[in-house]
């Protein structure tokens, strides 16, 4: 189902090969604007596409949303319209990076800047949930994201700490720093929105930084080119795992439904 403007979206469509699609246009005469306030969004336009598409969710006639829009707006709508699951307080973005090893599983990435310990508790019970279930971790290794070891953090990780611990079914393995997350010995680092937006940002940039610069030597001389041509294959293979194309967007844990929150900047891919 394609939620928007049908002009608009037949106008674009006429200039792909759609041909085996299986499609149907769904009519959206509003569009959330990027500098919109998310509640402002819910009261005033129910006409909007991201509205329409988390009514089709919540009345059954879509298995799940998905947008790259305004992710404010994306979560808001998630949240109201398609609801919350019962006992979880705070939805939160849930996104796959590479690692040394196996992928980890960070959230929350976006959905909430504002934090209180027993929502970071949560979100450590949904990462839990989402590895065994999406991938087939057995006793993930979960932990919080922090400056140091036990007792370092403010005052809302320490909080969180100490539910984390309590908790019965949980393998919380403590405290995690920034350089933890890339070496694959834990599987779920949680931590409030605004710090997991800003480390999924810059993650990508570094990421993209460094291809850059191995290209660029490749490129500085003649024995670079020779040796980057031997390494092409590796080094596309490197490419795609950093690549957060790869990894697609980001689920928001803790609904009725399935909704899926993309990159801003997201390709066709």
């Amino acid at each position: 189902l394609l939620v928007g403007d049908r002009p608009k979206v037949v106008s674009v469509l006429d200039t792909l090969d759609t041909s085996g699609a299986d499609y149907d246009l769904v009519q959206a005469d509003e569009v959330v604007l990027m500098n919109e306030r998310p509640a402002d969004v819910l009261r005033r336009k129910k006409k909007s596409s991201i509205q329409i598409g988390c009514r089709l969710v919540k009345e059954g006639q879509a298995d799940a949303v998905v947008s790259a829009g305004h992710s404010g707006a994306a979560v808001a709508c998630g949240m109201f319209i398609i609801g919350r699951l019962k006992g979880v307080e705070r939805p939160a973005l849930c996104t796959i990076m590479p690692t040394e090893k196996d992928p980890v599983v960070l959230l929350d990435a976006g959905a909430n800047v504002d934090c209180r310990p027993y929502h970071l508790f949560q979100f450590g019970l949904m990462g839990d949930a989402f590895a065994r279930d999406i991938l087939d971790y057995e006793s993930p290794r979960v932990s919080i994201l922090s400056i140091g070891e036990e007792g370092k953090g403010n005052s809302q990780v320490k909080e969180a700490y100490e539910l984390l611990k309590m908790a019965r079914n949980l393998n919380f393995i403590g405290n995690a720093e920034g350089r933890d997350i890339f070496t694959g010995d834990v599987d779920v680092v949680i931590c409030d929105g605004f710090v997991g937006n800003i480390v999924v940002k810059m993650s990508e940039g570094l990421a993209k930084a460094i291809t850059h610069m191995i290209k660029g030597v490749f490129k500085s001389s003649v024995m670079g080119m020779m040796g980057g041509l031997l390494a092409k294959r590796s080094f596309a293979q490197f490419a795609r795992t950093v690549d957060y194309a790869e990894y697609g967007g980001a689920p928001l844990l803790g609904l009725k439904g399935l909704a899926i929150v993309c990159h801003g900047r997201s390709s066709s891919k």
